[in-house]
C-alpha cells in the first residue's frame, strides 16, 4: 500500500499507527516495522506523525487519528492499511473533492463500489446513502461532530430517523436498528459504523465510483475481524482504472436502484433473509425476548 502512496507523491503525508498489545507476542516488532515502512518517505513531502504507545483498538485507534488528521487539514485522503488503491484513485478523490468542496448534500467519497457488477452506472461515479471506507476522502466540515460513542443515536432513532431513510423498508430498518444499538452499546469495537451513521444523521450522501478503484487485502487470519476469505461481492468487486474527465450524474440525489442492490447484495438483505429475521422478531415477542 504504500508502495502506491509512493507513486502518488502527497505534498503532505499524515501516518497514525496504533501501538502494540501486550497480549501479543512480537507485536511490537510487527508495528515498529510498519512505521519503519509508512515513513520511508523519498519524494518532496511534508510528514506528521501520530504514534500510539498503547493500543486504543480498533474504534478509538482509527478515530482518533482521523480526528487528528481533520485537526490540521480542511479534506484530504483516509487510507487504512490494508486498502490498496489504483493510480486513478488519487485523482479522482482529488477532483471530486474539490468539486463538492461546499456542498452539504455530499459527506465522503468512496473508493470501492461492490455492486459494480450488478449495475453499469452511466456515469463516473453515483450518489448513495451506504458508504464504503476502504480508501475515502472527506472534507473537515463532514467529519466534525462525528462521535464514537454514538449517544445521539437514541434520540435520532426515536425521532423516526431510520423509518425515514428507509421508507417502507421495514426489514432494513429493523436490520439497522439491532447493528446501530449494538454499536451505542459498545458491543462492537469499529469506528466505521458511526461514520455511516453522522451521514445518516446529516442527510448527507456518498459517492461511489463506477468501478471500484481499491483493493482490500485484510481478509485472512492476521485481520482484526475479517478472518474469513473475502466473500462472493468483494471477490466480484474487480478494481478498474477510472477514465478522465469525469462524467458527473444528472443530480445530487440517491441512486435508488444502487441502494436497494447494496442492500441485497452487500448488506445481505435479501428476501429470504429478512423473512428470517421477521420470524425471529415474531418468536421473540412472544416468547419474550428482544
Amino acid at each position: 500500500m504504500f508502495e502506491a502512496i509512493r507513486a502518488a507523491r502527497p505534498p503532505r503525508l499524515y501516518i497514525a499507527a496504533d501501538g502494540p498489545r501486550a497480549s501479543r507476542a512480537g507485536e511490537a516488532e510487527r508495528c515498529a516495522e510498519v512505521r519503519r515502512i509508512a515513513t520511508a518517505v523519498d519524494w518532496p513531502c511534508e510528514l506528521h506523525t501520530l504514534f500510539r504507545g498503547e493500543n486504543r483498538g480498533c474504534k478509538l485507534g482509527v478515530s482518533e487519528g482521523i480526528d487528528w488528521f481533520f485537526e490540521h487539514e480542511a479534506e484530504g485522503i483516509v487510507l487504512e492499511d490494508d486498502i490498496l488503491p489504483l493510480p486513478s484513485f488519487f485523482p479522482y478523490c482529488e477532483a471530486l473533492l474539490e468539486r463538492h468542496r461546499d456542498d452539504p448534500r455530499v459527506a465522503l467519497v468512496c473508493g470501492t463500489n461492490l455492486i459494480a457488477d450488478r449495475y453499469q452506472a452511466q456515469s463516473s461515479y453515483l450518489f448513495t446513502h451506504h458508504s464504503s471506507i476502504w480508501g475515502w476522502a472527506a472534507w473537515r466540515r463532514s467529519w466534525q461532530g462525528y462521535d464514537a460513542a454514538m449517544r445521539d443515536w437514541p434520540a435520532w432513532d426515536a425521532a423516526g430517523g431510520l423509518e425515514r431513510l428507509f421508507k417502507g423498508d421495514r426489514c432494513a430498518q429493523h436490520y439497522w436498528r439491532a447493528l446501530l444499538n449494538r454499536i451505542h452499546r459498545g458491543e462492537v469495537d469499529t469506528w466505521d459504523y458511526q461514520w455511516l451513521w453522522q451521514g445518516w444523521r446529516n442527510e448527507a450522501l456518498a459517492i461511489l465510483p463506477a468501478a471500484p478503484l481499491a483493493t482490500n487485502l485484510g481478509f485472512g487470519p492476521d485481520a482484526t475481524h475479517t478472518v474469513k476469505g473475502a466473500p462472493e461481492h468483494v471477490r466480484r468487486a474487480v478494481p478498474r482504472e477510472m477514465a478522465f474527465p469525469l462524467v458527473a450524474p444528472p443530480q445530487v440525489q440517491t441512486d435508488a436502484r444502487a441502494d436497494r442492490l447494496i442492500q441485497r447484495h452487500v448488506i445481505g438483505l435479501g428476501h429470504w433473509r429478512c423473512l428470517r429475521r421477521a420470524v425471529r422478531r415474531m418468536f421473540g415477542r412472544w416468547f419474550g425476548r428482544p
